[in-house]
């Protein structure tokens, strides 16, 4: 079985130094653009954040909008603008000069979205035009100031938008690409656009994009697919899938693990080099913590998938230990595995967890903030003398 601490060739291209993941975090301490058009931007001390944690063996940025229909958020970033892109040639060279490996995460919101984050008040888009009624967003309310909010009813696309959007994705890893990015996720999970056209029940299109068929209703995906690896060539795309989820208001699906199963075979057919798994883990401090959660994604079903997809499949959700996660990696359904929050407090974590070294903790106050380096980059790295200490 892999060891946690093992390298690996990801998508037979790209050499990771250990099998730990740092999954996409959006922390909102983005600069406001000189322009309307420039977006919110990343910054120096954005650079500092990723540099600080280049030891992880993946690292995957926060969520990026392709373009400004896209933006469904307050203070994401995106990369669609010279501005944009400047911004985050700061952050690949500072987690290369450290060593490091950073993927960019790009997504569209689709229907999760409010007018008031988007060009000349325009309404959000969607697969169609029925709104994500209960979900909110971070946008701005009638007196200007952000807050969570409602999402607005979408203007469903038109053939030709959905056609136009697979360039769009195109031309944001080609702008990844340039800035200096290693790779490329697709975010297809959480009821974001590419998710709403997956699903059987939402998806209720009768064009080409259609839910009347599997080949219909993923067709947008793998356009896009098609369309990044094509930027940035076989082994550097990853896709991240949450079946079974609901976030983002997505109806129950009785299609599902059919889906899931005709998505996994159809993306390692096109060179995509990792499948990234979000679900819920078992409570904490469940020692079968290693299991998935049948109402989520069971191992039988991820078998199947393994089965059928050649890449790599990298499992997130809950992970705050180094036995646990290394419980999951020894069921060999899995071979990266990612920690989200512990990142947040812990820039060494893999040091930390190689060395059995204590996990500081974050102030949940400061997760998403404008207050600068608190809570962002102030971290210490764990104190070598009280290593030397614990060990004695």
């Amino acid at each position: 079985m892999a060891d946690l601490f093992e390298t690996q060739l990801l998508g037979g291209t790209v050499p990771l130094k250990n099998r730990i993941v740092m999954p996409p975090m959006t922390r909102t301490r983005t600069s406001e653009g000189d322009l309307p058009t420039d977006g919110d931007l990343p910054n120096e001390m954005i650079a500092t954040y990723y540099g600080q944690r280049a030891s992880a063996g993946l690292i995957i940025s926060e969520v990026n909008d392709v373009d400004q229909s896209s933006h469904g958020y307050a203070r994401i970033p995106g990369i669609h603008s010279e501005a944009q892109m400047q911004g985050w040639r700061l952050v690949t060279d500072e987690v290369h000069r450290h060593g490091g490996t950073i993927f960019m995460q790009l997504w569209h919101v689709g229907r999760l979205g409010h007018s008031s984050l988007l060009p000349n008040g325009q309404a959000p888009v969607g697969v169609t035009g029925e709104r994500a009624a209960g979900s909110e967003v971070f946008a701005h309310g009638p007196d200007g100031r952000l807050r969570f909010m409602s999402v607005e009813t979408p203007r469903p696309l038109s053939t030709d938008e959905v056609s136009a959007m697979v360039g769009t994705f195109a031309k944001a890893a080609a702008n990844a690409r340039e800035v200096g990015f290693d790779g490329v996720e697709l975010h297809a999970a959480n009821g974001y656009l590419i998710e709403q056209f997956m699903n059987s029940v939402l998806n209720t299109r009768t064009d080409r994009y259609g839910g009347g068929s599997m080949e219909d209703r993923t067709r947008f995906l793998m356009e896009v697919v098609d369309a990044v690896v094509a930027e940035f060539g076989p082994g550097r795309v990853g896709v991240r899938l949450s079946p079974f989820g609901k976030y983002g208001s997505m109806p129950a699906d009785p299609l599902t693990e059919e889906t899931f199963l005709y998505v996994v075979e159809q993306l390692g057919r096109r060179g995509v080099a990792y499948i990234h798994l979000l679900y819920e883990l078992l409570p904490e401090g469940n020692m079968e913590a290693a299991e998935f959660k049948p109402r989520y994604l069971d191992h039988a079903l991820l078998a199947k998938a393994r089965a059928v997809f050649p890449g790599a499949f990298i499992w997130c959700g809950g992970f705050n230990d180094r036995e646990r996660a290394q419980a999951s990696l020894d069921t060999g359904l899995v071979d990266l595995i990612a920690f989200g929050r512990p990142y947040i407090a812990n820039p060494d974590l893999v040091e930390r967890l190689k060395h059995g070294w204590p996990l500081a903790v974050a102030d949940r106050s400061t997760y998403y903030t404008r207050r600068g380096e608190v809570g962002f980059t102030d971290f210490p790295a764990y104190p070598i003398g009280s290593a030397a200490r614990d060990a004695a």
